[in-house]
Parts: C-alpha cells; sequence; structure tokens
C-alpha cells in the first residue's frame, strides 16, 4: 500500500517521496490511520521499524488545519539524542508545511527554548527533566496541547522519569489524543497506559525482535581481549563503519582511546559528555568523520544513522530488551546489517537469557587471523580497588589544596603573612615527605 492511500495531506506525501520512501511500513500502516481519526494509540513495534513517522505524520497532518502560535503537541522522549533525532525527522517531514516545531532538552542554554515556547511552535519535544524546568514559569503554555506522544516510554519508566511523567499530564487538557510507541511494554508501563488513555487502538506488529534485515553473529573472546578483537575487526575491513555499546562510561573511554591508538578514527557518547561534546560526536559520526563511536546505553535510543553498517555489543547487555534496542540501530527502515556481540565465558548466562528473549541461538563466529592466546598490551578497565584508592587520593590533595588556600586567604585578612604556597599538598619542597599511612 502506497503513502498516497493513507489519506495524509499531498505535501506530507511528497515529502516522504523525497526522503526516499516508497510504501509504508507495518507499524505505520497500522497506526497512522487511526491517529487520523484522533484515536488513542498504544502501539509496541521492534526499534528501527518507522515509530517515528509513525506518529509526526498524523499529527503534522491535523496541525495544518490548526491555527499557528499556539503549541499543541507535545511529544516526551527519553534522552536529548532522541529528542534531537525526532526534531530531525520533524524538520524532514514537515518541510512543505507551516507547522513549526523545537527540542527541549538539558545540557543546552534554555533561552531559545523560552523563545520557542513564547513564539508558540506547534510541536515540542521534550525531555522530562527540561520540559519540568520551564514548566516553573509561565511562559510554558501546556494548557492548549490536543496531542501527547509518549516516545520509548519503557526507557523513560527505566530511567526514573516516571513520577516527571505524571506531573506533566496532570499539567495538559484531560480531553486530548495520547499517542504511546515503543519497543518493548512491561506491565507498569501498560497500568500507565490504561491511566492515561481512552479506548485506545492497541497494535503490536510481532513480539520484541531485532529487525529481519539484521544478521546476528556472537564472537566468543577473552573479556581482556575484546578491545584487540574490535580494532582486528576494524583494521581487516569486516568492519568499516560500527557503533559499539560498552557497560560502563569509564570502559567506553578506555575503549575510545584504545582504538585512536590503534589508528581507528573514534570518538565517544556518554553520560559524563557535556552536550556539545556529544553533539560533536555524534555529528562526526554521522557524517564520517568517525567511522567508530563507542557509546554507553543512552545513545542507544537517540541514534539514527542512514545505512549503518554494524552494530558491536562490546558487553552483553544484561537485559534482553537492551539487546534489541542495541542491535536496532542498524537494518533500520527494512534495510539490512550486522549485530556483533562480544561474549566472555562469565557474560555466556546473559547471552542465553537474550537467546530464549528472541527465540534462536545465535550464530557463534570465530575471526581468522586473530590471535585468541595473545597476552594483552594493556588493560582496559582499572580494577575497582585501584580507582577506588585513585580517587580517595585526588581527594585528600584537593582538601590539602583547600587547607593551603585557607590559611593564604586567612593570613591576608589579618594582615599577616601568609605561609608559603607548597609545591604539591603533601609538603614538597625539600622537607621530608610524611608517610602515608
Amino acid at each position: 500500500m502506497p503513502f498516497t492511500q493513507l489519506k495524509l495531506n499531498p505535501l506530507l506525501v511528497n515529502a516522504v517521496k523525497e526522503l526516499g520512501f516508497v510504501r509504508p511500513t507495518a507499524i505505520q500502516s497500522d497506526a497512522i490511520p487511526p491517529a487520523l481519526q484522533g484515536r488513542d494509540v498504544i502501539a509496541t513495534a521492534q526499534t528501527g521499524s518507522g515509530k517515528t513517522a509513525a506518529f509526526l505524520l498524523p499529527i503534522i497532518n491535523r496541525l495544518l488545519e490548526r491555527p499557528r502560535r499556539t503549541t499543541r503537541a507535545l511529544v516526551l522522549a527519553p534522552t536529548r539524542e532522541l529528542a534531537a533525532q525526532i526534531l530531525e525527522d520533524f524538520n524532514a517531514l514537515s518541510i512543505h508545511t507551516p507547522v513549526t516545531g523545537a527540542a527541549v532538552y538539558g545540557g543546552v542554554s534554555m533561552g531559545p527554548q523560552e523563545h520557542a515556547f513564547r513564539s508558540g511552535v506547534d510541536i515540542i519535544i521534550a525531555t522530562p527533566g527540561r520540559l519540568i524546568d520551564h514548566m516553573r514559569s509561565p511562559y510554558a503554555r501546556l494548557n492548549q496541547i490536543e496531542h501527547l506522544v509518549l516516545d520509548e516510554a519503557d526507557r523513560m519508566l527505566d530511567m526514573g522519569f516516571l513520577p516527571e511523567i505524571r506531573r506533566i499530564v496532570a499539567k495538559l487538557p484531560g480531553k486530548r489524543q495520547t499517542l504511546f510507541f515503543s519497543a518493548t511494554m512491561p506491565p507498569p508501563i501498560a497500568v500507565l497506559a490504561a491511566e492515561m488513555l481512552h479506548n485506545p487502538v492497541s497494535i503490536q506488529t510481532q513480539r520484541p525482535a531485532p529487525a529481519s534485515g539484521i544478521t546476528q553473529a556472537v564472537y566468543p573472546v577473552a573479556q581482556e581481549l575484546k578491545a584487540a578483537l574490535v580494532a582486528h575487526l576494524l583494521q581487516s575491513k569486516t568492519m568499516t563503519q560500527a557503533l559499539i555499546f560498552t557497560r560502563t562510561k569509564h570502559r567506553a573511554n578506555r575503549l575510545a582511546d584504545y582504538l585512536v591508538h590503534a589508528g581507528v578514527r573514534a570518538d565517544r557518547i556518554h553520560g559524563n559528555r557535556s552536550q556539545a561534546q556529544r553533539t560533536a560526536a555524534l555529528a562526526g559520526f554521522k557524517n564520517g568523520v568517525f567511522p567508530v563511536l563507542v557509546a554507553t546505553d543512552i545513545a542507544a535510543r537517540g541514534i539514527d544513522v542512514d545505512a549503518l553498517g554494524h552494530v558491536v555489543n562490546f558487553d552483553v547487555p544484561q537485559v534482553p530488551d537492551d539487546y534489541i534496542h542495541r542491535v536496532g540501530r542498524t537494518g533500520r527502515a527494512e534495510a539490512t546489517g550486522e549485530a556483533f556481540t562480544f561474549v566472555s565465558p562469565e557474560e555466556e548466562g546473559h547471552l542465553r537469557d537474550i537467546e530464549r528473549v528472541i527465540g534462536r541461538r545465535l550464530l557463534r563466529v570465530t575471526a581468522p587471523d586473530f590471535d585468541y592466546q595473545a597476552r594483552p598490551n594493556q588493560r582496559l578497565e582499572i580494577p575497582i580497588r585501584q580507582r577506588i584508592a585513585e580517587i580517595r587520593a585526588r581527594k585528600r590533595d584537593e582538601r590539602a589544596r583547600q587547607a593551603v588556600n585557607q590559611a593564604r586567604r586567612a593570613a591576608a585578612g589579618r594582615g599577616q603573612t601568609a605561609p608559603p604556597r607548597s609545591p604539591n599538598p603533601h609538603g614538597g619542597g625539600g622537607g621530608r615527605r610524611r608517610r602515608r599511612g
């Protein structure tokens, strides 16, 4: 069925055609007609199935008939990256229309976001925390909202946003259209949906599983050789572009540094990076400056790269749903891609959980010409005991510096000569260093 049969405005059909889409995906075919009619919708569909267009197209279509300069649609998303991606999709789909939109999320100035509220953009795409920051001011008016979307509602639940969602919904008009779009539908989300939706159309295209165009494989490898295996697959051109997921921010940093030292252009994205750094890393990955992006799960729901060839689970996800979300970054919109999972012996249990959920045993492979018996030339992760000791030493140094500075300020206030600045917080100079115990 072509998009022309969905009864969308010709301006939207032209935009879709210019984006290269010939026919709607399954979730779009099922969700767009009832959404156009104003029905509430609760939809479960696999990552990469086209959920974003499934809610944006009918909302834009309905907003075309409404007066401008009043915010009438609100989309809630769990992460900055996903909010920015939804806005990018919105701009592409609404390019021939007068409908306007803005993204509202943390890590950047609130000024332009305040301007979007005051000017009455048609649709606000927001993360819950930053939206509540704005709601403390009278300019953030949500009393005219006619369409509410919760995208990736399950991730918002995982991230602890449920109280914020309830606070936001309490400020919205009771009479509105509500659309739930999510890759999975755990019981708490079903309960929330029952509270917020009125006689919804329920859509589940298929049970949660990676898209059919994704080739999945498992590389059994010792934990200490994982970084070397990534470098080997990149250097041998088995992978030319890859989004690599690690378990922690620290491992993301260490792996990215390891790859750069191995001659691979790579960057990293995680919660400890500033918004400017995250935006630059994502932009560099999309335009090919960095063919490799190392990420934590914060990026799993917000990265949409055309024809992304490979996703790598450097660490086996501990939750099967996270596996589905991660590998769903490739093989999007009926394209093809490959997902590799590195599994060490201690991670086999988590891998079996994933295989149980997706209903199949994943193919085990080995990399030709890779030395699985090699001794690693550096550790990817500093032992936790050593990291704790380094943190304590750093804090001890900071306290010592603060004590010296306070003494200097106190002496200056009394008009006395301040004690000399010590070259290091432990006394330094030629004096005897106090034994640490």
